[in-house]
């Protein structure tokens, strides 16, 4: 699957990620979709190295499934991340 198709699922992903981990995130909205984004880059291209051929190709549950998934793991890590910098003086 292309690198378009996963910023495609990627921007579904991020809106489910916000859905499914709800509240309230350094940068509202628009940074959780680039989150999902980057997720579903992430989620592809490791899915890609544990699965040999193209099993994931096209829009369809699959690839929705692996790139929210991705979403909602790095999102998790942002929310780790940011909240720590944010409390630091």
């Amino acid at each position: 699957m292309g690198i378009l198709s996963w910023i495609i699922v990627g921007l579904v992903a991020g809106i489910l990620a916000k859905w499914i981990m709800p509240g309230r995130d350094p940068g509202g909205i628009l940074v959780t979709i680039v989150i999902g984004i980057i997720g579903a880059l992430i989620g592809g291209f490791l899915v890609g190295l544990v699965v040999p051929g193209d099993p994931i190709s096209g829009i369809n549950l699959t690839t929705v499934l692996v790139a929210t998934l991705g979403a909602v793991v790095l999102l998790a890590l942002y929310r780790m991340f940011a909240g720590r910098s944010a409390r630091t003086p």
